[in-house]
């Protein structure tokens, strides 16, 4: 069986908007000051108005978990599709465009719906604000999928994201055509809150079907009830591989119930945002070019801590040939 493509990717494929705004004139958006906010496409569009409507510093960039780590493992040199859905809007064309432009195969369609976005507010503290609207991305069906995408890549990946609403029954249709082709799940767990929701489902799923499980050390803690190494040991029972992200304390890797520690790079820390979709993207590119697995978690290690001494998750300045052989000397 022919296995061109090192990974294909399901995501919930929104827009990041990045803006730089004044203490008052947060207030005058009415979000709390620090926290997330999971708003409806009226109040999405209300926000998009009056910062449109305001001269605030903004940076646009294609999102998503599963689409950044995409994207980063093309940016290594890595061949890869992604599957998500954006809005036949101005920004469904910006994402589109854009992750064309940085190498990525794309499957996505387009809903009546608006294109989902992020829109993170930065405060002169450095404090950030967020509040997120899926719009279209929540429309990805099982339909949208092609077989022969997931038979000739070597890994799927999928984001914990998803598994809750309408694309838990994509996400489920999508591994099953992964086992029935031998092609390895990869899934990162994404956030303590989605794993506290869905506990008993992701057990099942990791220990059924995923052969390579991300999380951080809070969703690692929050899923088996166990601290960072003894937790990636306890998820290892269930998958081949499990990776513990450490954030500035590296990382680590857990193979047939074997620790790999891996050290952290250096870096200036600017934005975290992003910071462990890049190791994703590190891991899974030297994974499939067949790596050792300490050097993939270094590249993982060192993808991230470059992503982070910026804001958002900009990785075009990024040379990727260069971290390679940072790695491989």
């Amino acid at each position: 069986m022919v296995k061109d493509h090192d990974v294909v990717g399901l995501g919930n494929t929104i827009i990041d908007l990045l803006v730089e705004i004044e203490d008052h004139k947060l207030l005058e958006m009415d979000l709390k000051k620090g926290e997330f906010h999971l708003v409806d496409e009226q109040r999405s569009k209300e926000l998009l108005e009056k910062i449109n409507l305001s001269q605030f510093k903004i940076k646009t960039v294609p999102g998503g978990s599963s689409a950044n780590t995409i994207r980063g493992i093309a940016m290594l040199g890595g061949k890869v599709i992604l599957y998500g859905k954006v809005g036949k809007d101005q920004h469904g064309e910006t994402y589109v465009r854009e992750m064309k432009e940085q190498g990525v195969n794309l499957r996505i369609n387009h809903d009546s719906s608006a294109t989902g976005n992020a829109i993170t507010f930065i405060t002169p503290d450095a404090e950030r604000t967020f509040s997120v609207h899926l719009g279209a991305a929540i429309k990805l069906k099982k339909e949208d999928l092609l077989e022969e995408d997931i038979k000739r890549g070597k890994i799927l990946h999928l984001e914990g994201y998803q598994i809750e609403g309408p694309t838990r029954e994509t996400v489920l249709h999508a591994i099953t055509l992964a086992r029935k082709y031998n092609t390895l799940v990869s899934i990162d767990l994404a956030d303590p809150g989605v794993i506290r929701r869905n506990k008993v489902f992701l057990q099942d799923l990791t220990l059924n079907y995923a052969d390579i499980v991300f999380v951080n050390e809070m969703e690692a803690t929050e899923f088996t009830g166990y601290e960072e190494e003894q937790a990636a040991k306890e998820i290892g029972k269930q998958s081949k591989i499990v990776v513990v992200k450490l954030g500035k304390r590296g990382s680590l890797i857990c193979e047939k119930g074997v620790i790999t520690r891996i050290d952290p790079f250096p870096a200036k820390v600017i934005d975290t945002t992003g910071a462990g979709d890049c190791y994703a993207a590190g891991f899974l590119y030297g994974f499939c070019q067949g790596w050792p697995i300490e050097k993939a978690g270094k590249l993982g290690s060192l993808f991230a801590a470059k992503v982070v001494e910026q804001t958002g998750v900009v990785i075009r300045n990024l040379d990727g040939d260069n971290l390679k052989k940072e790695i491989l000397g």
